[in-house]
């Protein structure tokens, strides 16, 4: 087995042909740490999602540097770029829009390409939604299951969906507002309406908000109200219980989904209550 290991002191910051992956504010500009604005001020250049969103902290910062655009519509072709700059002996230091850059965004590719081709990878830590959201929710986080950006096709979607309904770890999401409440009615479908949520919204801004009860309550709260700002869902795990009364919204897509394939609701109702040592007519009157 080959293992390449690196080792590098972080003494003197910036270093040669080092790729930084800096944590930048998910809304409060004042949310970022002295060793990220050295390493933003002094690198070769700075990659970022959108050269606006930098600027903003540069300019709060008063840091004047070379930005490069490196986004999902650009990454492919930017990517070796990138890579020969490092190999020249330049430093990067790549940022995201907000938060960790590499989550839910092309970053990953490179971070990926780079370890690839031996380059040191140094993360500077910084905020991230999907975590402020988790320990301010009171839910279990000492094992949990983030998802990020749901699929927008219908299979792939409701294959996930089906999961978080079934397991019993905390499950993180990440939701556009113009979104979000057709995903709270997909989760109340999955998980039923009384699974434990919150939704955190605005998180580290002026107008932080964090709503949190069961699904059937969230949905009513945002019913008449217009949804702004960046949406991020931590949905309970499932409770370890053979009580029936959880388990129905399982079931009855379950028992949608043989019908969809072909089956009669009856032989559907027969094959479910076999499999789930259920009575027949209990399944069968889930429709």
């Amino acid at each position: 087995m080959n293992i390449k290991s690196s080792l590098s002191h972080r003494g003197k910051e910036p270093e040669n042909s080092v790729l930084y992956i800096v944590g930048t504010p998910i809304g409060n500009l004042n949310d970022i740490s002295s060793r990220a604005l050295a390493i933003l001020k002094n690198v070769s250049l700075v990659a970022c999602e959108d050269t606006r969103q930098a600027s903003k902290i540069m300019n709060k910062h008063k840091i004047t540097n070379s930005l490069i655009s490196f986004n999902k519509n650009n990454s492919f072709a930017k990517i070796p770029k990138i890579l020969n700059d490092l190999k020249s002996g330049k430093s990067i230091a790549l940022v995201s829009d907000a938060g960790m850059p590499s989550i839910c965004d092309p970053g990953e590719d490179l971070v990926r390409e780079a370890k690839s081709e031996g380059i040191d990878v140094i993360c500077i830590p910084g905020p991230c939604a999907a975590i402020n959201a988790l320990v301010s929710s009171g839910m279990s986080s000492s094992r949990f299951i983030f998802e990020g950006f749901l699929p927008k096709k219908k299979k792939e979607r409701e294959e996930i969906l089906l999961e978080i309904s079934k397991h019993n770890k905390t499950t993180i999401l990440f939701e556009s507002p113009h979104r979000l409440k057709k995903l709270l009615e997909e989760l109340k479908e999955f998980c039923g309406g009384d699974r434990k949520i919150q939704v955190s919204r605005e998180l580290t801004k002026k107008f932080e908000e964090h709503i949190c009860s069961n699904i059937n309550d969230v949905i009513r709260h945002f019913e008449s109200i217009e949804i702004l700002g960046e949406i991020t869902l931590v949905i309970k795990g499932r409770e370890k219980s053979k009580n029936l009364d959880f388990d129905k919204s399982l079931l009855k897509k379950e028992l949608k989904e043989l019908i969809k394939a072909g089956l009669s609701l009856s032989a559907a109702s027969s094959y479910l209550a076999k499999k789930k040592n259920l009575t027949k007519n209990m399944v069968y009157n889930l429709i």
